[in-house]
């Protein structure tokens, strides 16, 4: 209760540095799932395209 006067903007900031952490996580799934990701849908659509 001693610094409480002080940590007003404390909170937006943990926020907005959970946000960059989860956005980071999600950008490098997407780069290392991204080409897997890729070659399903081709793989699909060369098998519908057979049929």
């Amino acid at each position: 209760m001693l610094f409480s006067p002080k940590e007003n903007g404390q909170g937006l900031v943990e926020y907005a540095l959970i946000l960059v952490l989860v956005a980071i996580v999600v950008i490098a799934a997407l780069v290392i799932l991204g080409p897997v990701i890729g070659n399903v849908f081709s793989k699909l659509n060369s098998s519908l395209n057979a049929v």
